[in-house]
């Protein structure tokens, strides 16, 4: 099984990206005009959560959500729905396990055809650049997002990829961006200085042990399965140093039904929040509660994932319009998104405050 190169050319026609790649390097985020708070630097300190509120809305509404079955990202919508928390504020929420491109998710909730739905912020960004009407109400959890090497290729470090092809299961995987930022903090052009290899998830290993590839990027649970099942080592994580208090994955909602439906917004949102708490505090139950949909992971190997998430980080309000922001300019750093777009107003833009 062999995958295919991507050249510079054509990584930036997949990612829809008209203009040519500057050079990328520390410089680029030397200027970096969004000032960094420290909730955001500072490690993750453990407090006692807060009683998230509960909006129960007229009459028994019906509502779509869409989601990632086989994401463990996602553990919070079926927590959610087996624990009542839609239930309790009046919603009948069908989940609808979305198999299509992030712009069809992404446009079949901004046309009703959903109302709402769980994905990564790093996947999702640049769709919501082109203008979707679809509102982030809430982050759900930080961390999933792994690079895995083998034990003696030697690499240890993101600095050892230079010049080595990492193997990716698609060229618009969030892991695939959050990989190359960080490399291009390091000063790396993540276009040249590496190669990036495309592979079926699944067959990411079977590359890796054929030298097809020297390192691969991956989400959890199947990151952490492969990594443990093969000893591998794990280079770089979502939680590695700056970002270990920053989230990777969203909840967004029909910006009709928060128009015309405020109350139900809140209320899905509130139940979403309600469900990360109760992963956070309750690790194995939630990992039983979603085993049946990672057949190929044991319940206490989900438990263990899930505790090396950051599921009581699930920001709102100011704290996660500056999380978009930095997601943002570091995504114009590595060119997928607009030179043009401003952090600050593109985050106030997509980001609807529906829980004050």
């Amino acid at each position: 099984m062999t995958g295919y190169s991507v050249s510079r050319r054509g990584l930036l026609r997949a990612a829809g990206i008209a203009a040519p790649l500057g050079l990328i390097g520390p410089r680029v985020f030397a200027g970096n005009r969004i000032a960094v708070p420290d909730s955001l630097t500072a490690p993750p300190i453990c407090k006692a959560a807060a009683a998230v509120p509960v909006t129960v809305v007229e009459g028994r509404r019906s509502l779509k959500l869409t989601w990632n079955a086989n994401s463990i990202c996602t553990v919070g919508v079926t927590v959610a729905q087996q624990k009542g928390l839609f239930a309790k504020r009046n919603l009948d929420v069908e989940l609808v396990n979305f198999g299509g491109s992030t712009d069809q998710l992404l446009e079949a909730i901004a046309t009703g055809k959903a109302d709402a739905g769980v994905g990564m912020a790093l996947r999702w960004l640049k769709p919501l650049e082109q203008g979707f009407d679809v509102r982030i109400t809430t982050a759900t959890h930080g961390g999933c997002m792994r690079l895995l090497a083998a034990k003696q290729s030697g690499i240890t470090t993101l600095e050892h990829l230079k010049g080595k092809t990492i193997g990716v299961a698609d060229l618009g995987a969030p892991d695939k961006n959050f990989f190359s930022i960080r490399l291009a903090k390091l000063g790396f052009d993540p276009l040249t200085d590496v190669e990036w290899r495309v592979f079926p998830p699944d067959l990411l290993p079977v590359a890796l042990q054929k030298g097809e590839i020297q390192a691969f990027t991956l989400g959890d649970p199947l990151a952490s399965v492969i990594r443990d099942r093969d000893g591998l080592t794990e280079v770089a994580t979502n939680l590695d140093g700056e970002y270990a208090h920053r989230a990777c994955c969203v909840l967004g909602v029909r910006g009709s039904l928060i128009r015309d439906d405020r109350p139900t917004a809140t209320a899905i949102t509130e139940a979403i929040r309600e469900a990360q708490e109760f992963v956070s505090a309750n690790p194995d139950e939630a990992a039983a509660i979603f085993a049946p949909n990672a057949p190929s992971a044991k319940p206490e190997q989900l438990a263990a994932i899930l505790r090396s998430h950051t599921h009581g980080h699930h920001p709102i309000g100011a704290d996660l319009r500056q999380e978009i922001a930095l997601y943002t300019e570091e995504l114009k750093a590595i060119s997928v998104m607009k030179p043009s777009t401003n952090p600050d107003r593109f985050s106030a833009k997509v980001y609807a405050d529906v829980l004050s």
